[in-house]
């Protein structure tokens, strides 16, 4: 055997060492990913995604997924004759628009769970209707009516915590009914922390089409690894993070607050990002923890 062959062998064994700590620490913990942006409409960097999170499962992780659909709702809006219309980056939804994304969204979850079996991991794809999983109430945008958009009020966890048990891969669509059972669209950022929330998750992570949080967006060196929730909570009083990261935030800190040991931002245009977040020391993007004190992974 040449000598660079056995290098690469080499390497990858300790690749493997280094992922073992955190593999056992984690064992039979619930991990929850919220998956969307650019790594949805990519098929090759889709591929890596439910390749991450079959491994994860494969090793002994309990991961949910909860998946958006924005861009493709608003590729069939179009086809309709409609224009998409967004309020604070909330999609305005009549009930035609409604319609579409019930529709949309059903037909991505199907394909993520087909792609989930192929790689030999069982899948069950449901919506937040299905068991009373996300009970909702009319979300309004700064005072403004933005039609079928819900704010989630009740997580009832049970048909996961059961799929879970008996060992399938559960993958949530974010649509939920309110008392009167209208359906409503959800934010996929707010269902997967509100989901994140209910089944105690230890870990929940966010797939975004940005690197991760900076102090200043215009500094690259400003990039933050680790950070605690306190100074999270800092950064958003002191006006340093705005955009689509403001709520993306308030919904990392409420995870945490709520029982979520930790919570990752992550770039899902990075091949394998999820792996090398959680089973590398360095990580690729921002980690959100409680407390410092006896973190060692």
């Amino acid at each position: 055997m040449r000598e660079t062959e056995m290098k690469q062998i080499l390497q990858k064994a300790e690749v493997l060492i280094e992922a073992l700590p955190y593999i056992q620490k984690f064992n039979r913990k619930i991990i929850v990913v919220k998956y969307g942006g650019s790594a949805m409409s990519n098929a090759q960097l889709q591929q890596n995604v439910i390749k991450d999170v079959t491994l994860l499962k494969l090793v002994g992780f309990k991961p949910i997924i909860v998946h958006g659909g924005g861009k493709e709702i608003s590729r069939w809006v179009g086809k309709v004759g409609k224009e998409a219309r967004f309020v604070n980056g909330l999609r305005v939804t009549d009930d035609e628009t409604m319609e579409i994304a019930e529709m949309v969204l059903s037909r991505v979850n199907k394909n993520l769970v087909t792609m989930v079996q192929e790689l030999g991991v069982k899948a069950v794809g449901v919506s937040g209707k299905d068991g009373g999983l996300l009970s909702v109430e009319k979300k309004y945008a700064d005072g403004q009516d933005i039609g079928f958009v819900g704010e989630v009020t009740q997580v009832n966890p049970k048909i996961l915590f059961d799929l879970l048990e008996k060992d399938f891969l559960p993958i949530v669509a974010p649509i939920g009914l309110d008392a009167e059972f209208e359906t409503y669209n959800i934010n996929a950022d707010d269902a997967a922390c509100a989901i994140a929330r209910a089944v105690h998750a230890e870990k929940l992570a966010f797939l975004t089409d940005i690197e991760g949080i900076y102090k200043d967006i215009d500094d690259k060196t400003s990039f933050l690894s680790r950070l605690t929730v306190s100074q999270a909570e800092a950064l958003l009083q002191e006006g340093f993070i705005g955009g689509g990261m403001l709520p993306k935030l308030n919904n990392c800190i409420s995870a945490i607050r709520n029982g979520v040991n930790r919570v990752h931002i992550l770039d899902g245009r990075i091949a394998h990002c999820l792996l090398l977040e959680i089973f590398t020391n360095h990580g690729v993007g921002t980690a959100i923890i409680l407390d410092e004190e006896g973190e060692t992974l």
